[in-house]
């Protein structure tokens, strides 16, 4: 599913609240109408009604488009298996790949929207060549699938697969486009100085946006799913582009309702301007008392808030030391080069960067992990019994099932585990923080992969005696994998947004994402190192063709031994984290 949901959120996260639609809706406006109100105030009237409707159109978009890209993703593994005739270890190696490219490309497009194109414009140009490649994707579905070819005394290998890769990676490009700018272009329609109404609807669309994303592994996983396997692949991918289609003309159809910001330049620049003003001051010494250092009033700083002077990475705060020849300059009212002189707002937002990246590479363990849901697991549901109930479940459509425990999970926290902790607190009131919630999810994500562990020698003792358990067996590693993600991914996106600078938060948010792409490059690394590892003469390997012949039980073991130690790791810098402190 797609994990990536980029919620910012308040004191309290929005999607652990209570959601309603009623928060999210502007109410009408009461009292007697002016006679004499001008066209203009009748003019900006009209465009606030249409912009309050422009946040449903990017929920409705969203759906959609989560749709489509699950209807492509959920069963990718057992469509390279079982169509293109890959192997299952690159079968896994290949969705994990292209899975960690879609979530690659977001960095590069929030780049692209906040330097040179805005929100807006990177949508329909992402949508553009994301349709494109869901119609290659479809279409060589409906062809004839590349046959094996085979020789003497050699493995056989697939024929001419090209063309739907093509396809894949186009699809991997345009969502990835569209997934760094479609929360912040929604976000974009509130007003964020009208009033309560719309920092509460903001809150709120936050939430919403997160079910939206959550419908598209539901309806793949139970509905296009179903049809791939049993009626046709192309027809599956079809209904796929279909709602990529329809997202993209309602999206254009709702353009005069949009507010559109233009693109405010890239944060890069400021970054490098406090480094090289940093080494070009190598030589003063830093003042005692960091109220001399160079900041400006709140009055005269533009609608970015000023950062708090923090201890840690002295050495940036040179670049804020005032030279005599920059006092001089100041006196006679005269500017001094960005490129010698930063503020330390400046610097503390170089600094916040640079404490969040242990936390930030933490994640990619967690990804690498989280992808298994797409690959792994899928290979050892379809070698088992798929009948829950005499109903036959294909082992993608489990997806759906995590999908669903995902918002359980999303209950069970506000309405029983953090009661439960308030009664332990000593003020009736606690709730556990960002950091804290990200760390039980990596807890969680180690128990997931023991849990598979564990289902693995079970299903392989059954093999030993003649039987196949029912793939039920797994929901368990589903459920954990649920709630790893809750924790995770939620807390992780609204840490990233909450902590980034005003100017970076497109980026921040596109960086949490990109650990998810990092670590489906990272699991296929471990699946090419345990190839080179366990595949021998006369052993097939840990991850085999014939899962009967390896030990999948192995790789789901190792994984938690690594889950195990990144949750260490992140724990030592967590405990010692300073949260930024916003200036009045």
């Amino acid at each position: 599913m797609d994990a990536g949901d980029a919620m910012g959120r308040g004191e309290r996260a929005p999607l652990l609240r209570q959601i309603s639609y009623r928060s999210f809706k502007r109410k009408p406006s009461r009292g007697p109408r002016v006679l004499d109100e001008t066209p203009e105030v009748e003019l900006l009237e009209d465009k606030k009604k249409m912009g309050s409707k422009a946040p449903a159109v990017v929920l409705g978009f969203e759906c959609l488009e989560s749709t489509a890209f699950n209807g492509i993703s959920t069963n990718l593994v057992v469509y390279l298996e079982t169509v293109l005739h890959g192997s299952n270890l690159a079968s896994a190696s290949n969705v994990t790949t292209w899975f960690g490219t879609s979530y690659l490309t977001p960095i590069f497009g929030a780049i692209i929207a906040d330097t040179f194109w805005g929100n807006y414009n990177t949508i329909l140009v992402s949508l553009a060549v994301y349709i494109l490649g869901m119609i290659v994707v479809t279409l060589t579905a409906f062809m004839p699938a590349p046959a094996e070819v085979c020789t003497p005394g050699s493995s056989c290998v697939t024929g001419n697969a090209t063309l739907p890769f093509i396809g894949l990676y186009l699809v991997a490009i345009g969502s990835g486009g569209v997934r760094s700018s479609l929360l912040p272009f929604g976000a974009e329609q509130f007003d964020d100085v009208s009033g309560v109404e719309d920092q509460e609807g903001k809150r709120s669309f936050f939430s919403l946006f997160y079910l939206c994303v959550d419908f598209g592994p539901i309806v793949s996983g139970v509905f296009i799913v179903w049809i791939q396997q049993n009626v046709s692949w192309g027809l599956g991918f079809g209904i796929s582009t279909l709602c990529i289609a329809l997202a993209y003309g309602g999206f254009v159809y709702a353009t005069p309702m949009y507010k559109r910001s233009m693109p405010t330049g890239t944060p890069l620049k400021s970054l490098c301007q406090v480094v090289v003003a940093a080494f070009r001051k190598v030589s003063l010494t830093l003042p005692f008392d960091a109220d001399h250092l160079y900041d400006v009033s709140g009055d005269s700083m533009d609608p970015h808030a000023r950062i708090a002077h923090t201890t840690e990475f002295s050495f940036l705060d040179r670049a804020a030391i005032i030279s005599d020849s920059e006092l001089e300059d100041r006196l006679l009212d005269a500017h001094s080069s960005s490129w010698t002189l930063c503020t330390v707002t400046q610097v503390e937002e170089l600094k916040i960067l640079l404490r969040l990246l242990p936390i930030w590479a933490t994640s990619i363990v967690i990804s690498a992990a989280y992808s298994q849901m797409n690959s792994t697991f899928i290979l050892q549901g379809s070698a088992m019994d798929i009948n829950i109930l005499s109903v036959p479940i294909p082992a993608a459509s489990l997806s759906s099932f995590e999908v669903l425990c995902v918002l359980a999970w999303v209950l069970l926290y506000s309405n029983f585990i953090v009661p439960a902790l308030n009664n332990f607190s000593s003020d009736g009131h606690w709730e556990p923080s960002q950091l804290q919630r990200m760390g039980a999810g990596r807890v969680l994500m180690a128990l997931a992969m023991a849990v598979a562990a564990l289902v693995e020698m079970k299903r392989l003792d059954s093999v030993a005696t003649g039987e196949v358990i029912g793939i039920a067996w797994q929901l368990p590693q589903y459920f954990l994998l649920a709630g790893a993600e809750v924790f995770c991914y939620i807390a992780q996106l609204e840490f990233f947004y909450g902590e980034a600078p005003d100017s970076m938060k497109s980026m921040c948010t596109s960086l949490a994402l990109l650990t998810i792409a990092l670590g489906s490059y990272m699991s296929s690394l471990i699946y090419a190192v345990l190839a080179a590892i366990t595949v021998k003469p006369g052993s097939p390997g840990w991850i085999s063709d014939d899962l009967n012949q390896g030990h999948l039980d192995y790789f789901f073991w190792s994984m938690a031994v690594m889950c195990i130690l990144n949750f260490a790791v992140y724990s030592a810098f967590a405990r010692n984290y300073k949260l930024k402190t916003i200036l009045p």
